[in-house]
């Protein structure tokens, strides 16, 4: 591998603190003037590595364009925005920085759920209009005593369980059909691991914490809202795509379930015309549950460590397509 030829690509500007880390570890980087497909590809043929934020997707035509092109690092911990197969068929690591934003993903989720039970945005909206007398009406809830579902138990869920469970003081529900029995066995105290029938039908918010994929992609639609609680929330802080949007607009407006906590939309940004924008028993967030000031550094200096680490022939955290690791052009990188 020649180091010597080539670049770092920024499709957008990432924090000073890793472009500064990959400018001393001797790299060139590129920063694209705008993130779009047409100003992308051009500064294709040159790089050997890129630094992915959520701006582009990088389809097989853009890795195409490459002469030579080694591994696409993804800032975030989801890999949604890279055809993964095309990389792997031409050889590329991908890599995402998976778990680095889990606490504060965890974080941003507890108080969205925190503020649905206490009804804040509500309260806020009330009294900005004179209306102290709101506080009559009871809307707030106890947290204690309800009880949270958590669609997917990765990193993210299970530190959720533990912030949201000394609340609650009730056990949480869980669906996660490939998590390792051993872990599901650490958590039985305050977990109880379920179908997600039951999760749907039982839970008095339902909170998701899935990747997106073709397997996740609208699992939860309207047969699924159907089943749950006509007071339950739901809370997604995955992928848009995860929720049929539609459907939980629908849901929303014919009180099927009493209200939602979104961080994640079918098109961001969200359009100006969805009907979400103007519903009273929604918070909405744009996308932003990782995107602490802190959190951000975090991911973006491990994307740029993964790269470092690739240049001095080392494998890389993380990888996202493993099988390429197989091929006769990486089989000589060391193992940490």
């Amino acid at each position: 591998m020649d180091r010597d030829k080539g670049y770092v690509l920024l499709p957008q500007p990432i924090e000073e603190e890793a472009r500064m880390m990959l400018e001393d570890a001797g790299l060139d980087v590129v920063v694209a003037p705008d993130p779009k497909p047409e100003t992308v590809k051009p500064l294709m043929k040159g790089a050997k590595a890129i630094v992915l934020r959520t701006g582009i997707f990088i389809d097989e035509a853009l890795i195409k364009a490459a002469d030579d092109l080694w591994t696409i690092s993804r800032t975030g911990g989801g890999v949604d925005n890279v055809d993964l197969k095309a990389a792997t068929e031409n050889g590329v690591i991908v890599t995402s920085s998976l778990g680095v934003n889990a606490s504060t993903v965890a974080e941003h989720t507890v108080a969205i759920i925190l503020a649905l039970f206490k009804q804040f945005f509500l309260m806020d909206r009330e009294v900005r209009k004179n209306n102290f007398k709101i506080r009559y009406q009871n809307y707030p809830q106890d947290v204690r005593g309800k009880r949270l579902g958590v669609v997917g138990f990765g990193k993210i869920g299970q530190l959720l369980a533990g912030y949201f469970y000394p609340l609650s003081q009730t056990k949480l529900l869980a669906y996660d059909p490939i998590l390792p029995e051993e872990v599901k066995g650490s958590f039985r105290e305050t977990v109880d691991f379920v179908g997600l029938e039951e999760l749907l039908k039982t839970a008095d918010v339902v909170s998701i914490h899935v990747p997106l994929n073709q397997h996740t992609r609208n699992m939860i639609a309207w047969d699924q809202l159907k089943m749950m609680k006509p007071e339950a929330y739901l809370v997604n802080v995955s992928r848009g795509g995860v929720v049929h949007e539609q459907d939980l607009i629908k849901a929303l407006q014919e009180g099927v379930i009493r209200g939602a906590g979104l961080d994640v939309f079918e098109h961001e940004p969200i359009e100006e015309d969805n009907p979400l924008l103007k519903m009273d028993n929604v918070i909405l967030t744009p996308h932003t549950a990782a995107l602490t000031g802190e959190c951000v550094v975090r991911m973006a200096t491990e994307a740029a460590k993964r790269v470092i680490d690739l240049f001095n022939g080392y494998q890389p955290e993380k990888v996202a397509n493993p099988e390429v690791l197989k091929l006769e052009k990486w089989r000589q990188l060391k193992k940490r």
